[in-house]
């Protein structure tokens, strides 16, 4: 029998899914389409994060509509992001692509309605085309340095100390504390993924202060989601904790400004 499974994350699912159809917490882009279609699945139903800078929270759509699999999202005020049980019984679609729409899924319903009108769907087994994103990089070869990650889980143990300019939403999985953000950074970014419902788009951003490190997130607006380096040329900060704001920033400020700032301040402490 086909199911409705749920994750917090694209990249979290695994053989299971095979099948069946997936609502994930994931932001709607290329990055989480690839790793939800790498499955064999039905469909599946992400969130839209504000959709964004270049449609980047809903790109995933027509990237899926090339292999003919069902996608769709949901609107970022109607459900939280990264809680995919919430998204299942609270959210409501916003965009859906062409292959979803030839299944009956359209705006306005549903996510449960959708996804279980996805469960009509054929299962799509051609391999995802390639992707750009999913990458790590070096931003300035500064000290400390400054990282480019498409994704936060990029982080590794040696990021220790590091200035880190995640694409990543800013949101906590299901809404409880994780081990996403694992060394103890200098500072670190987000996309506040449109902020939407009970800000759960930047809800990470405080539970950072309790770890004495500086945190903030781009406007979804400003920049496209899942494209750290996007965010580091025009990124405009949103939202920052209260130990970034201790150290300057503000709501409006260019993210390179910021950055400039605390190298600035880092270097007055050797």
């Amino acid at each position: 029998m086909t199911e409705i499974l749920t994750v917090s994350s694209s990249a979290s699912a695994t053989e299971t899914a095979k099948g069946n159809v997936l609502v994930s917490g994931s932001y709607g882009g290329e990055y989480n389409a690839w790793h939800a279609a790498k499955w064999g699945i039905r469909g599946v139903v992400l969130c839209d994060a504000g959709v964004g800078l270049n449609d980047a929270g809903i790109n995933g759509l027509p990237y899926l509509d090339r292999i003919g699999l069902a996608a769709a999202t949901a609107d970022a005020f109607t459900c939280h992001i990264a809680d995919a049980e919430h998204m299942l019984a609270h959210g409501r679609i916003s965009h859906v692509n062409a292959s979803a729409a030839k299944l009956g899924c359209k705006v306005g319903q549903s996510v449960a309605e959708c996804a279980n009108l996805m469960k009509a769907g054929p299962v799509i087994n051609e391999k995802p085309p390639e992707i750009a994103g999913g990458k790590r990089f070096v931003i300035l070869d500064s000290k400390p340095p400054v990282l480019g990650l498409d994704a936060a889980p990029l982080l590794t143990p040696d990021d220790k100390g590091a200035i880190a300019v995640t694409a990543s939403h800013a949101a906590l999985f299901r809404g409880q504390p994780d081990g996403i953000i694992g060394p103890d950074l200098y500072a670190v970014f987000f996309n506040d993924a449109g902020v939407g419902m009970d800000e759960a788009g930047i809800s990470r951003l405080p539970t950072l202060d309790e770890r004495g490190i500086a945190a903030g997130a781009v406007s979804a607006a400003s920049a496209s989601i899942g494209k750290a380096r996007s965010s580091y040329e025009t990124g405009i900060l949103s939202h920052v904790n209260e130990t970034a704001r201790k150290r300057g920033a503000r709501s409006g400020m260019p993210l390179r400004d910021f950055i400039e700032m605390l190298l600035a301040d880092y270097g007055r402490q050797i």
